[in-house]
């Protein structure tokens, strides 16, 4: 069995006479489904954690740390999405690709465009970014710390990634003037084979001594592959993304294979982003500082996905939803990472976090080393999202909790931490479609 069909729910699973659908089972549609909700909520995590760091230093650590914690990470992940898709290389055409599959760019809420010139220079723009939508109420300080203090290093590190030569400058960027400015952004890149190469940022090379960035790549199950040339042009058939670059590029293109392996390497992306800001935070405060952070990113991030999620598939309000959804939460993918075993039963939903290589991780803290120490306030605002009514136990044994629905159960309230992340827009922010039109300079 590959990794990627390793289930966290047995096959007969039910609860109440309900099945649990192993992530195994999704369409190949249901898993682009999945896959674009990753890509936003990966988005969102920012948006759990940087009003606890504002609180705690300001805005211009807030900035700082956000500068570090992409730049530990991004360099990591981007070119394992490369040798997943089979697009290796080093030339704009495979930066801008790297790009259409990082958490910091979700398809259509961060809605970049793309204009490959050449294979040395090329252009992007956003026709829609939902950071900025996010963060323009706050005023123009805020938007230059984003825009522009923390884009011009870590766009650095996205593209060093695939080539250390490469630079990215803006055409144009927020704040806007006039103030409904279109595109939002509009950026340039291009490659110089005279450029001095960009240098391992310190906090990647701190990254690169974790147990994640070492972690093989998960491999799609050989009978999910398509059989059918890349070039038919059918939904489905893609094995890989050696085709051109698509700027409107639907995951349903995609084998159900590729999509199953994409749900992990995304997971990868959420672990990596997390770790790297806990690094952040501890090299300004001590560690219990750091995870109290963490713990509070964990917490808003945790529920406003599963509440994305309960809506996205259509899910009850009861306990088969709950372990449906545990099922689903990018929070504990990949399950060659995160061990979370969900054991549905009667009247009850068994979660209990197992020895996993999450566990193992040396020197610094994350969400699943918080959960391995019996932190369960992220499970509780699952559990939120899902019923209200729902109460989540401590287990009988460590790293075990029972998730039930008491007879005469009130309402509790919604975390702070979960009303706090869903003052971004991508909260209830929509999927459709988007035309790509090229955007004239000005």
């Amino acid at each position: 069995m590959s990794d990627v069909e390793r289930m966290s729910v047995d096959d007969d699973a039910t609860v109440g006479g309900k099945r649990v659908r192993p992530v195994s089972e999704l369409s190949r549609d249901e898993l682009a489904v999945l896959v674009r909700e990753y890509l936003l909520g990966g988005q969102l995590i920012d948006r759990a954690g940087m009003p606890h760091i504002i609180s705690a230093f300001g805005r211009d650590v807030m900035g700082e740390i956000a500068i570090e914690e992409w730049m530990g990470a991004s360099p990591i992940y981007t070119p394992r999405i490369q040798q997943l898709l089979g697009f290796v290389g080093d030339d704009v055409e495979t930066i801008f690709k790297g790009m259409q599959f990082d958490i910091g760019a979700p398809p259509e809420f961060m809605d970049f465009r793309y204009n490959v010139i050449s294979p040395d220079h090329g252009e992007f723009w956003l026709d829609h970014c939902g950071a900025l939508m996010d963060v323009e109420p706050l005023g123009d300080d805020y938007v230059f710390t984003m825009c522009h203090t923390i884009e011009d290093p870590t766009f650095d590190a996205t593209a060093i990634a695939t080539n250390r030569r490469a630079r990215m400058s803006a055409i144009h960027r927020p704040p806007r003037e006039p103030a409904d400015r279109q595109p939002h952004c509009h950026w340039e890149v291009r490659i110089d084979p005279d450029a001095e190469p960009l240098p391992d940022p310190d906090a990647l090379i701190e990254m690169q001594t974790s147990v994640l960035a070492s972690m093989p790549l998960t491999t799609p199950p050989l009978t999910s592959l398509p059989s059918a040339s890349i070039d038919s042009g059918g939904d489905g058939d893609w094995s890989d993304y050696s085709a051109p670059l698509d700027p409107d590029l639907r995951l349903e293109r995609f084998a159900k294979g590729v999509l199953l392996t994409l749900v992990d390497e995304v997971g990868v992306q959420y672990h990596l982003l997390v770790m790297s800001m806990c690094r952040a935070l501890e090299r300004r405060t001590d560690t219990e500082k750091a995870t109290e952070i963490v713990g509070k990113q964990f917490v808003g991030i945790a529920g406003l996905i599963a509440e994305r999620l309960r809506k996205a598939f259509a899910l009850g309000d009861d306990l088969t939803a709950l372990a449906q959804v545990l099922e689903l939460h990018p929070a504990f993918r990949p399950r060659a990472y995160v061990d979370l075993s969900v054991t549905p039963q009667p009247d009850s939903v068994i979660v209990e976090l197992r020895d996993c290589l999450a566990l193992d991780e040396s020197g610094v803290d994350s969400w699943i080393t918080l959960m391995g120490s019996g932190d369960h306030r992220a499970l509780d605002a699952i559990a939120y999202a899902v019923n209200p009514c729902m109460r989540i136990e401590e287990g009988d044994r460590p790293r075990t909790w029972r998730a039930v629905i008491g007879r005469d159960a009130q309402p509790s309230g919604e975390a702070t931490e979960v009303t706090l992340t869903k003052y971004s827009t991508g909260a209830s922010f929509e999927f459709s479609e988007s035309p790509v039109e090229v955007p004239q300079r000005r």
